[in-house]
């Protein structure tokens, strides 16, 4: 199963493709200027019954028309090394280079060091003494070249590489200040905008002590106040219930709403960026649900799911 946090790392590239230039920038690789950026599928199924998916497929071409230098582009985040992978992106760069007719390059996120270093391969697939018939050389950005921004300033200049940056050191142990410093700068930029990325990050960050400083960060509401966001909403209902039931149960409960609320949204998100129909009453039945286990189960069956009921199988 798909984590949330795998989605994260590949899917600002889709949302937010001027993240390209800087990334492009970390690798020593050309990117054309100016450039278009257009999302295609990532559907890589060959007629026979096996599926094949690459994370995100952008397609590069040059900003001006009839002009030579387009490429696609495959990212792919990996949490991991695993014996299988570099057979399948063999298969997805020679799927796409037939598909598209036009070159294809390979990019690996990751967020250990091991797993990049492991990902830069070269993974070489010809016979003993001509290994060099078919290989795979992937571009890699993971925490050995992808800059720390910790500077406020520095992060709110370039929201998109700030925010991959600190998925991207999650596991560092400066994270918390990498976090406050990205918290900060998000207090400069209009609602939107910092919604969208406070909630991208939290998801990128995966399961762990990272993840665990921005909620708090978050739901205290000390960079954001009087945005009237779901998170400080929840916080300053906590601390109405806190005067009257006590106020370490009242901020238990505030939390444990915005967190639901929160996620809520997010799957409620991940089905309409995928386009997947939903009606009313399987919206409410989201939004209603306070349960953050449910909700956890049903944000992962909505990166797949064909149709809005299959989030609820088993249910």
């Amino acid at each position: 199963m798909v984590s949330s946090s795998h989605e994260a790392a590949h899917r600002i590239f889709q949302d937010r493709p001027d993240l390209l230039s800087p990334v492009f920038e970390i690798l020593g690789v050309p990117l054309p200027s100016p450039a278009t950026v257009e999302v295609l599928t990532p559907d890589a199924t060959e007629i026979r019954p096996l599926e094949r998916r690459v994370d995100s497929v952008l397609r590069i071409s040059p900003g001006n028309a009839g002009e030579a230098g387009g490429f696609l582009l495959a990212i792919e985040a990996q949490g991991r090394r695993a014996r299988e992978k570099p057979g399948s992106w063999t298969y997805y760069l020679s799927y796409m280079r037939e598909k598209y007719g036009c070159p294809v390059l390979l990019l690996v996120t990751c967020q250990d060091k091991a797993t990049a270093r492991w990902a830069a391969g070269p993974f070489r697939f010809g016979p003993e003494g001509w290994s060099r018939a078919l290989a795979v050389e992937p571009l890699v950005l993971g925490p050995d070249n992808v800059p720390v921004i910790a500077d406020t300033q520095q992060a709110a200049r370039d929201l998109p590489l700030a925010v991959f940056s600190a998925i991207t050191h999650g596991k560092d142990p400066d994270v918390p200040v990498i976090l406050e410093a990205l918290a900060t700068a998000l207090g400069t930029t209009d609602g939107e905008t910092a919604e969208y990325f406070s909630e991208l990050l939290e998801i990128g960050l995966g399961d762990g002590p990272a993840r665990e400083t921005w909620r708090k960060l978050m739901t205290l509401g000390t960079y954001f106040p009087g945005r009237g966001t779901i998170v400080e909403e929840s916080y300053l209902k906590g601390q109405a219930e806190g005067r009257t039931e006590g106020q370490a149960e009242g901020r238990a409960e505030g939390r444990a709403e915005g967190r639901a609320t929160e996620r809520a949204l997010s799957v409620l998100r991940v089905l309409d960026a995928r386009q997947v129909d939903t009606t009313a009453a399987v919206r409410t039945r989201i939004t209603e649900c306070k349960d953050l286990d449910t909700l956890h189960r049903w944000f992962d069956r909505a990166l797949t799911a064909g149709e809005a009921n299959d989030l609820f199988a088993d249910d």
